[in-house]
Formats: C-alpha cells, sequence, structure tokens
C-alpha cells in the first residue's frame, strides 16, 4: 500500500470515492505481483519433472525447502526493510559473526582449537547470538537515523567490518565445537520434517499477517511510498525504522543458527555472497527497491523459484559455476518484465 492510500486512511474527512477506487486498483495489482512466479514454480516443476523423476519424491523436494531455510530469513528481513524504503547490506555478515561472537563469548579457552572466553553457559548461546544480531542492528540505526549517514554506506562499512571480525574471532578456521542447544533447530525433524522448515513458515506467516493486518505493518508501506507524508500522517518514522533494522539483524542471527545446526559448524566464511541471492530473490518476487511495494508472499516465490532453479539445474547436471550468472539474469529480467508490467520507472 503506498503513502497515499495509508494517508486516506489516517486523515480524517479525505476518504473521497476516487482515492477509495485507486486503493482498491492499487490492492488488486499488488496481489496479482505477489502471484506473478506461481506459473513459473509450476513450470519448473515440470521441467524438474521431466528432467528426473526424483525431482517430485519428497526427499528432494523436502531437501530443497531445507537448503531454502537459512536464506529465506534474509529475504524476509530485507523485505521488511526495504518495503520500508531503506536498505541493509550487513545481514549477509550478520549470519556468520553473530553466531561466531556467541560461541566465543560461552567455549572455554581450552576447548580444542577454537580459543574462546568461557563468560557464559552454554545455555546462553542462542540468546546471545540473537542478542549480538539486535545490537548490529540498533547501531546500523544510530548510525543512519541519528546521525544521518548514508545508510548504503553504513551497511555496506558494517558487511566489511563484521565479516573482518568474523574471521578474525574464528581465527580463519571453522569451529566444530559446538553446544547441543546451539544446533538443535537446524538438525531435529518434527513429524518427519526438519524444524527449520517449521520455524520458517511460521516466521514467513507471521511477517505476512504483520504487513497485512497491523497498523505498523501497514505503516511500513506509508514510509517506503513517501516518508515525509507518513511523518505528517503522526507516523513515528525513525521509530519504525529503526525496529525494522534490529528485527532484519536478529532474523539474520538466526539464519546464522539455523545454518550452523544444520552443517554442524561455523565455517569463517559463513554468508559470504548471500546478499546477492537475497537481493534476487526480493526482486523477482516483487519487492521494489525504491520501498513501498511488496509482500512477504512474493518474496517468499522468489526464494523458491530461485532454489528450484538450482535443483533443476543441478538434476540435469548443469555445473553450478552457472549459478551466480543465473541469478544475475533472473534480477535484470524480473526488472524488465516489472517495468513494462507496472508501467512505472525503475531507479
Amino acid at each position: 500500500m503506498s503513502a497515499t492510500t495509508e494517508l486516506t486512511e489516517h486523515a480524517p474527512g479525505t476518504a473521497a470515492p476516487a482515492a477509495a477506487d485507486t486503493a482498491r486498483r492499487r490492492i488488486g495489482l499488488g496481489s496479482l505481483r505477489e502471484l506473478s512466479l506461481v506459473p513459473a514454480i509450476l513450470v519448473l516443476g515440470l521441467i524438474g519433472y521431466i528432467v528426473s523423476p526424483a525431482f517430485l519424491t519428497a526427499d528432494n523436494l523436502i531437501g530443497v525447502a531445507q537448503q531454502s531455510t537459512e536464506l529465506s530469513l534474509l529475504v524476509l528481513a530485507t523485505t521488511f526493510v526495504l518495503i520500508a524504503g531503506r536498505m541493509d547490506l550487513s545481514l549477509e555478515s550478520t549470519i556468520g559473526v553473530a553466531p561466531v561472537i556467541a560461541v566465543w563469548l560461552i567455549l572455554p579457552a581450552s576447548g580444542g582449537r577454537f580459543t574462546g572466553l568461557g563468560l557464559f553457559p552454554e545455555w546462553t548461546a542462542v540468546p546471545l547470538c540473537l542478542l549480538v544480531g539486535a545490537l548490529i542492528g540498533a547501531v546500523n540505526g544510530f548510525l543512519i537515523l541519528k546521525l544521518r549517514l548514508n545508510g548504503f554506506i553504513v551497511t555496506l562499512g558494517a558487511l566489511t567490518l563484521l565479516r573482518g571480525l568474523q574471521v578474525a574471532l574464528s581465527e580463519g578456521q571453522s569451529i566444530v565445537e559446538l553446544p547441543s542447544s546451539f544446533t538443535y533447530l537446524g538438525r531435529a525433524s518434527w513429524l518427519g520434517v526438519p524444524a527449520a522448515i517449521w520455524v520458517c513458515a511460521l516466521l514467513f506467516a507471521v511477517g505476512g499477517s504483520v504487513l497485512a493486518w497491523l497498523r505498523h505493518g501497514r505503516a511500513l508501506y506509508a514510509i517506503g511510498g513517501n516518508a515525509e507524508a507518513a511523518r505528517t500522517a503522526g507516523i513515528r518514522v525513525d521509530r519504525v525504522v529503526w525496529i525494522v533494522l534490529v528485527l532484519g539483524s536478529v532474523l539474520a542471527a538466526f539464519a546464522g543458527i539455523l545454518y550452523t545446526g544444520h552443517y554442524g559448524s561455523i565455517s569463517a566464511t559463513q554468508g559470504s555472497g548471500w546478499i546477492f541471492q537475497v537481493f534476487a530473490a526480493t526482486v523477482i518476487g516483487g519487492v521494489s527497491l525504491n520501498g513501498g511495494k511488496g509482500s512477504v508472499f512474493g518474496a517468499l516465490t522468489g526464494i523458491l523459484t530461485l532454489q528450484l532453479v538450482v535443483n533443476v539445474m543441478t538434476l540435469a547436471g548443469v555445473p553450478p559455476l552457472w549459478n551466480q550468472f543465473l541469478n544475475g539474469a533472473i534480477i535484470i529480467v524480473a526488472l524488465v518484465i516489472s517495468r513494462f508490467a507496472s508501467g512505472e520507472k525503475q531507479e
């Protein structure tokens, strides 16, 4: 929903019939954009079955979903941030540095190759990791909203700084001495399905509900569409954006927990290069880089499309070296389609 629609809802006496009709048309177009990738997903399913009958097996589909869980949480975080008209490149580093700092704080100095501080008990690993994520988002918000620094440059600098901290603390090696509480969600299965899939499905459902029905969720569209108009309408823009930046970093840290549990270790390069896939998924899912447009469901279809393309290519025997090229091509094609479908300029 745009800022105009949001203001129509908040400002008394301005709900003209023409504005209401415009709002309904925009909601309808938004719903169509959310569903635009569903045919592509069905076509990919058909191609996958033709390439290999193993594509439609439960093991393969669950594997695709499992491979998507950690990346999908970054996509969810980026969706909220982009809808609010901001950008956070540091999410790529947060998925790696938050688990490293948490483990560094709890493991004893004599615990194997990795040298920790041993300041906290092992059961605090998950809360500490989420707290580190929240602190990263809070610092980014302070620099962007209070000091009025350029958000792109701030988060780019944070990406580099946090990546360097991750490598330094891990001493450039993988950390394998991990507490069981830290790896549980990444390894456990509930009702025959990996727990990470259930958790991500729940978080996407909650995120979609917040954007669709809660006042603060709808305010994000107003802020992304026109921050000054949203501020005039009484929305506390800086506070909402700050909360979104913190929430995004917490989701990235949680993605780091799932990834660590899934693979049983924390690598010194965990999350490196993920930001390109994240933006590919969000863009083809209909989330605007200019803010104020997009949905959680659209972002989910974007990540599923990318993962299915990779899976089909793998089953077809295509070398994985082509994956990055394909992601870039998908972004460009999606932008072209969005430009002509909406009639709006992409800047």
